[in-house]
């Protein structure tokens, strides 16, 4: 029988709570004669590594990653400890250290939940926006001068490189052509940022001629906020630049319902490395160990983590299930405006696995 092993990283605040309950339903699905199993190791890396050992996680961490199948990541962040540290330190070091160059974070209205958007249904919210998640904003190349002093100067360079982005483009134009729409919108701000954002509307160009059954055009980011609100149908693939990405699909996420619901993946496309899937929603340690987080962004994530692996059966029926919990109003946790708990919703996900 086919073993995937995957290393689960829970991290920091509800991480904790989330990645158990996702392996849980994993290990369910694999009970349920999937034909396969999964082999779990777990990595205690994060917040409390960091106060025992004065980092985030050990300096040869991507080594004991490197064999695996795929990641499975719950959250980075500390009330106690630097955001920029938490972050860098372990999920941006293993993003760019496993060169997972393409995040994708598809969102829909799941039944069930009452989105804020009057007069959007479910089939008017169906989106996946790809993140370029190498370089651009969060590329890591900055520095501070004269620290203290009145003069102080402080730089973050947004990177763009040619090859960077026409890996992407080809990325997003390639997943557009495989739904049912083949619809791009490529997400820009190439009228105040002259030079990357410029290139980056030049490749996008040339590399739509190799997909002439997309169809495509090009929205300033500012501009695609107000029509993911009042023209959400005229969306369906996105691409955009790692901030302008990571701002637009926290705004997606909420427009369908809840952050909590929201899945990603950290795609190396090519495969030379482990990929790694989290849900978007962070440590919420104003939540942590009240059971109040709501696992569906995890169940969700898992679903992208066998459709990695190929696994596509499995997936389908795993979203299937989410989809009918989703469906019950008494299984709904609190960002829904319910009272479930997280056990409880893995519990009911895990039943309708074993077919109980």
């Amino acid at each position: 029988m086919k073993t995937y092993r995957i290393a689960c990283i829970p991290g920091d605040g509800i991480g904790k709570e989330v990645i158990p309950a996702g392996q849980e339903v994993l290990q369910a699905l694999a009970a349920s004669g999937a034909g396969f199993r999964f082999e779990f190791t777990s990595f205690g890396w994060g917040g409390d590594w960091y106060r025992a050992h004065g980092k985030m996680m050990p300096d040869d961490g991507l080594d004991a990653l490197r064999g695996m199948d795929a990641i499975l990541f719950g959250s980075a962040g500390d009330p106690d400890i630097p955001d920029h540290v938490t972050l860098w330190g372990l999920r941006l070091k293993i993003c760019q250290g496993f060169d997972q160059y393409a995040n994708v974070r598809p969102t829909r209205i799941l039944p069930g939940i009452d989105a804020p958007l009057k007069r959007c249904t479910p089939k008017d919210l169906d989106w996946v926006i790809v993140r370029e998640n190498s370089e651009g904003e969060y590329a890591g190349v900055g520095g501070r001068a004269h620290q203290g002093h009145p003069i102080e100067v402080a730089t973050d360079v947004s990177i763009l490189t040619r090859a960077g982005v026409e890996r992407i483009m080809r990325f997003a134009f390639r997943l557009a052509q495989s739904r049912p729409r083949k619809r791009l919108t490529v997400v820009t701000k190439s009228n105040a940022q002259r030079h990357g954002m410029v290139m980056w509307d030049e490749v996008a160009l040339a590399v739509s001629r190799e997909f002439p059954d997309v169809q495509w055009d090009k929205e300033l980011v500012d501009a695609c906020t107000a029509r993911m609100v009042n023209r959400p149908a005229s969306l369906d693939t996105l691409v955009a630049t790692n901030l302008h990405a990571d701002i637009l699909s926290d705004l997606a996420a909420a427009l369908a319902g809840s952050l909590g619901i929201a899945p990603t993946g950290n795609i190396d496309p090519e495969r030379r490395y482990p990929s790694m899937f989290e849900p978007i929603h962070g440590s919420a340690f104003d939540i942590m160990g009240q059971g109040l987080a709501n696992p569906v962004g995890t169940f969700w994530s898992c679903v992208l983590l066998l459709e990695h692996l190929g696994e596509r059966e499995a997936a389908d029926r795993l979203m299937k299930v989410i989809e009918e919990v989703t469906a019950d109003p008494q299984l709904h946790t609190r960002d829904l405006g319910g009272t479930a708990k997280t056990a409880e919703v893995t519990a009911a996900v895990c039943r309708r696995l074993r077919g109980c």
